[in-house]
């Protein structure tokens, strides 16, 4: 094989890596991201669980229904900001800076899909997704750092434990004022 030919066939075989996300992207999939993740926790927390009911359909219910109306607010304020109507691939954007909401749920639905079959008892699996989620929470700040090109530091473990307190108090409130 010639030396042209094994770069074609790698250049079909590895994906081109893309490049990096706009500060504006970054900072709406970090928003849906934290959004996310604040409304699955707060879907976790008055949880009642026990063999027959474990939550699965609460928590991906939550993280769809959020997803939808994210998708569906920012595609209206990108258009109140351009002040046109979006393109398809301006909208097709919009749908992948809103996936991490998705994603906000996939660990939760694991761990409390493991009580469904019996590896953990309900309460210790309802438990440990509420910690997943508050680890997801904090660990924004590593993220964020990250992206401002600022290495973490002892100040970064105070912040994300500082934000995955917050992100707890936001989710009380919540939970005092609609349940």
């Amino acid at each position: 094989m010639s030396p042209t030919s094994a770069r074609t066939v790698a250049r079909r075989l590895v994906p081109a890596r893309r490049a990096p996300l706009s500060r504006d992207a970054a900072a709406s999939r970090i928003s849906a991201y934290v959004y996310g993740n604040v409304l699955v926790l707060a879907a976790l927390v008055p949880l009642t669980t026990s063999r027959q009911y474990i939550g699965i359909a609460i928590v991906l219910g939550t993280a769809f229904s959020t997803f939808l109306a994210h998708v569906f607010a920012e595609s209206v304020s990108q258009s109140v900001r351009s002040a046109r109507t979006l393109t398809g691939n301006e909208r097709w954007e919009e749908l992948r800076n809103s996936v991490p909401i998705l994603s906000s749920a996939s660990f939760p639905c694991l761990i409390l899909l493991t009580a469904w079959v019996g590896w953990l008892e309900p309460r210790t699996a309802q438990l440990l997704a509420e910690l997943v989620i508050l680890i997801r929470i904090g660990s924004t700040v590593f993220v964020v750092q990250g992206l401002q090109g600022r290495p973490p530091g002892t100040s970064t473990v105070f912040a994300a434990v500082g934000i995955a307190l917050l992100a707890g108090v936001v989710v009380a409130v919540k939970l005092v004022l609609t349940h």
